[in-house]
């Protein structure tokens, strides 16, 4: 297998040199070890330092995104905000969202942490569903997140504004 091109980097904390190596520099190849046939040019990148901070392991920001990244998740969240809702409810205050998917969505946030699921004690049994003190606290994230949303809705940024 021939190697047409080679990504090299100076490994520090936060990556700040990167070359791209290309073909047709043989005294390299000669340096670095590169098996015969594989010509190469060394090419200087420049690549700003990071100066945001390292995220904590694992990506905080990539695990929170997760729970409320699901279809409908968000807007199952929003509409807990004010209290429990049963299974119908829901389905009625989230009119395009099918049964099967707001029942996954539903098990997914219970699973998560975010929703309790409650099976109260009536003839017949119902089942309401409420945010626990980690879904409350996802909802000063969202409202953060729809006033994002309306300023990109003035400035033409969202989709249906074309």
């Amino acid at each position: 297998m021939r190697c047409d091109s080679l990504c090299f980097v100076v490994d520090t904390p936060r990556i700040s040199i990167g070359y791209v190596i290309t073909r047709s520099n043989q005294a390299f190849i000669d340096r670095i070890g590169l098996p015969q046939g594989n010509l190469v040019t060394l090419m200087s990148l420049k690549v700003r330092l990071n100066k945001s901070p390292e995220p904590p392991e694992p990506c905080m920001l990539t695990e929170c995104m997760a729970v409320i990244a699901g279809a409908w998740a968000p807007n199952v969240i929003w509409c807990l905000r004010a209290g429990p809702r049963r299974f119908n409810e829901l389905k009625i205050d989230i009119p395009p969202v099918s049964a099967k998917v707001l029942s996954t969505r539903l098990a997914e946030l219970t699973k998560r942490g975010v929703v309790q699921r409650n099976v109260r004690d009536t003839s017949p049994p119902s089942v309401e569903y409420e945010l626990t003190e980690l879904g409350q606290e996802l909802v000063p994230a969202l409202d953060e997140i729809v006033k994002v949303g309306h300023k990109l809705k003035a400035k033409g940024y969202l989709h249906g504004n074309e």
